[in-house]
């Protein structure tokens, strides 16, 4: 039975329409455009009430009670239009390696263009922008959002920009890094007292940043045409990015497009790239991936090693020391959370009912831990080593910085998402910029199919009361189908690695390098 199905899907895969890069295309802009008219029908079961509109300014949407949109009718609109993205981001992919080289500038405009459309209308399903505005909003009014929620103050008083935020965000203190918040700062002071205001100044700093990380991904392709093509499709085209960063107005780009910058200056300069992932890791703390990534990029010149890790420790002593100390213990509070729809959801739901809530959370974090060591491992065995764009010819892979930084970053990222505990769809960016330097590989697919199912998941991901049949459908979808496709793409990795030989880390393996990696340090 499994050879009849394994015959069965090599049949549909090798069927012209997978690799028709126009077919992909009008899946992708088809996709976004349903989203996009979602959210200007204006608030309802999936788009965020921001409070009164001061100014003609966006986000953009129909007058309220001009239309009144099914909450059925909002989901499942949803749910097919994801669906039909990442069928459309895949058939793409399928088209690239098929040889499909189109303009890439007329690619990458077209992608700027759908994620702008898209973070000029309100944002959709995650509630997690109005926490922003939140946050500024204290900082504004003297108060210290790691110490302060926004509930201990709309408790009290009324205040026209907190009232608008959603539960649970009302009692959640900041986790966010010195730049984050500033950015926050910065939305609250120029939004004033209105929410849609504050909201619109919080879309322009998530699509400004994704749009530079997407120009710099192709910069780093250099003239490349397929890696070009890649740089643009997992970026700033991807349907599964532009629905969780631009439809929600997620923070990632903020953080990653310091990092980013620093891969641009791996070739080059050790102190400036260690000045970016100093400046990511100051917006969040989980960029310290990226930062292992270029540690072991250098390994192989300890010289830079030392000058990048210097650069990124003042950098970061600078931001956190001087400006939000607070900051840097706030983030260890992400450790015990536990996401829907994530790998372990079943295991802690049991854990809770037999150990406890909180031991059952410690428990969860072990296995992440473990998860990511063990997956990362695996993945370490597989990815290919083919050097990244821009190298001279002939250059070594496994010595040539840049091509080390991005498959490592690559493992290490992907490793900690598929085995987190909290895991979300908008993170993704962070493992898809790397990939996009890289040759053709499963972990791609396996990123898109990830992504795909939490990104359906968090289509009723609001704290809000659904009807009885969304509500159950919306469970369904995420505490179920997601939380097995989360697991299958562990077994997929792990499938990958065994297929591919199963090599088990030895000592003598770890031995031998630590020898090699000494006898180029002394060389040096």
């Amino acid at each position: 039975m499994s050879s009849a199905l394994i015959d069965r899907a090599r049949a549909v895969l090798a069927q012209p329409w997978t690799s028709n890069a126009t077919l992909g295309l009008r899946l992708i802009v088809g996709a976004t455009a349903v989203t996009i008219v979602v959210a200007f029908m204006g608030p309802s079961a999936v788009a965020l009430r921001l409070g009164p509109r001061s100014s003609l300014m966006p986000p953009w949407y129909l007058p309220a009670g001009l239309v009144s949109l099914n909450e059925w009718v909002a989901v499942i609109a949803l749910w097919l239009a994801l669906a039909a993205g990442s069928i459309g981001l895949w058939v793409c992919y399928r088209a690239v390696d098929a040889g499909w080289r189109p303009n890439v500038r007329r690619l990458f405009v077209l992608g700027a263009l759908l994620s702008t459309v898209t973070a000029l209308v309100p944002p959709l399903t995650s509630a997690d922008v109005l926490m922003y505005a939140a946050y500024g909003r204290l900082m504004v009014l003297g108060w210290n959002p790691y110490d302060i929620v926004p509930g201990s103050i709309i408790r009290q008083e009324y205040d026209p920009v907190m009232r608008w935020v959603e539960a649970p965000w009302q009692d959640t203190p900041s986790v966010y890094g010195p730049i984050a918040s500033f950015s926050q700062w910065l939305a609250a002071t120029l939004g004033g007292e209105s929410m849609h205001q504050v909201v619109f100044w919080l879309q322009i700093f998530a699509l400004v940043p994704f749009l530079v990380v997407g120009a710099i991904a192709v910069k780093l392709a250099h003239d490349d045409p397929a890696f070009q093509t890649r740089a643009v499709l997992f970026t700033v085209l991807n349907p599964i990015m532009i629905w969780s960063i631009c439809a929600q107005a997620h923070n990632e780009p903020l953080t990653l497009v310091f990092a980013v910058a620093g891969l641009w200056f791996i070739r080059r300069n050790a102190w400036l790239a260690g000045v970016g992932i100093g400046l990511a890791g100051c917006v969040k703390v989980s960029l310290v991936y990226y930062g292992l990534a270029m540690v072991w990029g250098y390994r192989h010149q300890p010289r830079k090693v030392l000058q990048l890790c210097l650069a990124a420790a003042v950098t970061i002593g600078l931001g956190y020391g001087l400006f939000a100390p607070e900051a840097l213990f706030a983030a260890a509070r992400n450790t015990s959370y536990v996401s829907a729809g994530s790998w372990v959801e079943w295991l802690h739901a049991l854990g809770t009912l037999t150990i406890g809530d909180a031991a059952s959370r410690r428990v969860m974090s072990a296995l992440g831990f473990i998860g990511l060591l063990v997956i990362g491992w695996m993945l370490s065995r597989v990815l290919p080593w083919v050097t990244a764009p821009g190298a001279p010819a002939g250059t070594d892979p496994r010595r040539d910085p840049l091509t080390i930084t991005v498959r490592t970053a690559a493992l290490l990222t992907a490793a900690w998402l598929i085995t987190s505990p909290y895991t979300l769809s908008w993170y993704d960016l962070i493992t898809w910029v790397p990939l996009a330097l890289m040759a053709p590989n499963r972990l791609d697919v396996i990123t898109m199919w990830r992504g795909t199912w939490l990104s359906l998941a968090y289509v009723t991901g609001r704290v809000i009361e659904f009807g009885p049949g969304v509500f159950v459908a919306g469970f369904i979808m995420r505490d179920v189908l997601c939380t097995a496709a989360q697991i299958a793409a562990i077994v997929w990795v792990v499938w990958w690695w065994r297929r591919e030989g199963a090599e088990m880390p030895r000592l003598r393996l770890l031995r031998d390098s630590w020898r090699r990696f000494r006898g180029r340090s002394a060389q040096t």
